[in-house]
């Protein structure tokens, strides 16, 4: 019986069960101590950022970094439409409104020029954003030059969801240090993990000490429980951050062997006609946490994405279409957005393929044989219909 190849599942280093004994022996359980502390120094050490926090999610992060910079009820974020919904759900969470920007062709993230026009329209109708959110899809990072030069010239600040992109980089510069708050996700599928979990990154030492403040209840410094803010449990625990102090010796290890998975994929599947990989553009370096694939069906002579997609479930083998993007989303269709058309061309025609750092070549020639024999036996068949 063939074993189930999974999309993007966990990969344990080895010394993950050290750090966690380390916790057991010494009796630190709780959401702080030694862990934590660790594991934020080497998040941001990593990252070339000045300061971490370790959180129970990356949603949370979000959340925190959006109060950090003064979101209210009834303002408006700008946020990137192609992307899962808890980059825009904490936008919400505060009675905040999102407004969605479209992807350009080259990273499939957020279109600056789109951008522009969405900050010039809402700021005409007196609605200044408080604050734009670009993802970087995929571990592709976004053009965060460009963005990060409109978020200047309107003074909006930047939170970078870089939730999918530990350790891309553009020319050196990681993702999650660009914005005044970065995001990270240590969710199980992520480029390491720690079973659940994020963090928020950031330059500004004070951003992050309110962080941490909130994410522990916002208890005040009194020797009883006295709280003059609204507090939320969102802090790691010592446990899930010695997992993820084992995780980070073996993350430079997981970013080689999925982008070794991106060039298999794309030595086996980049000659079929009306299948295409993105590629980085010069300069930018991506962890390729995901690799993904376009179909063509007028290029491809028929083959669709849920061609493959059938395929490849009935050998149990797991593969995902592209994120929904958030406008076509039914809780955000009253949304503002300001679009061109290619998430949505994105969503119809892209598909996600098995890319975990553990998968074995077995495992990765049964996926490309598989999407090889669709695009073989759909096209015979189209062939011989013209006959």
């Amino acid at each position: 019986m063939k074993n189930k190849i999974w999309l993007s599942s966990p990969h344990m280093g080895g010394t993950e069960q050290k750090f966690v004994n380390e916790a057991f022996e010494s009796n630190w359980i709780a959401p702080l101590g030694p862990h934590v502390d660790n594991f934020e120094l080497d998040l941001a050490k990593y990252t070339r950022t000045n300061y971490a926090a370790a959180l129970s999610s990356g949603t949370g992060a979000l959340h925190l970094a959006l109060i950090m910079l003064g979101v209210k009820p009834g303002d408006e974020v700008i946020c990137q439409t192609m992307t899962f919904s808890a980059s825009a759900n904490p936008i919400a969470y505060l009675g905040a409104k999102p407004v969605f920007v479209d992807s350009e062709k080259d990273t499939w993230n957020m279109c600056p020029d789109l951008l522009r026009k969405a900050i010039k329209d809402r700021t005409a109708q007196g609605k200044k954003p408080k604050a734009i959110i670009p993802v970087h899809l995929y571990g592709m990072p976004a053009k965060m030059d460009k963005i990060m030069s409109i978020a200047r010239t309107y003074d909006i600040p930047v939170i970078e969801d870089a939730a999918e992109a530990l350790g891309s980089n553009i020319n050196g510069k990681m993702m999650g240090s660009y914005g005044v708050l970065g995001v990270l996700s240590f969710n199980g599928n992520k480029i390491i993990t720690t079973s659940g979990g994020g963090a928020l990154l950031s330059n500004h030492k004070g951003h992050i000490n309110k962080a941490r403040f909130l994410a522990t209840q916002a208890r005040d410094a009194a020797p009883h429980y006295q709280h003059s803010e609204i507090g939320y449990n969102y802090r790691m625990s010592n446990i899930s951050a010695g997992i993820g102090r084992g995780q980070m010796e073996v993350l430079d290890a997981h970013i080689a062997y999925r982008r070794k998975n991106f060039e298999t994929y794309k030595r086996e599947l980049g000659g079929l006609a009306g299948l295409s990989l993105l590629e980085e553009p010069v300069g930018y370096f991506s962890n390729r946490w995901l690799t993904t694939i376009l179909i063509d069906p007028i290029l491809s002579q028929g083959v669709t994405k849920e061609h493959i997609i059938e395929a490849l479930k009935a050998d149990d083998i797991e593969c995902r279409p592209l994120w929904k993007p958030m406008h076509l989303q039914p809780v955000f269709k009253d949304s503002h957005f300001y679009g061109n058309g290619f998430s949505e061309y994105l969503f119809n025609n892209g598909l996600c393929l098995p890319s975990g750092s553990n998968l074995t070549t077995e495992e990765l020639k049964r996926v490309f044989t598989i999407i090889k024999n669709v695009f073989s036996l759909i096209q015979l068949d189209k062939q011989l219909e013209t006959v």
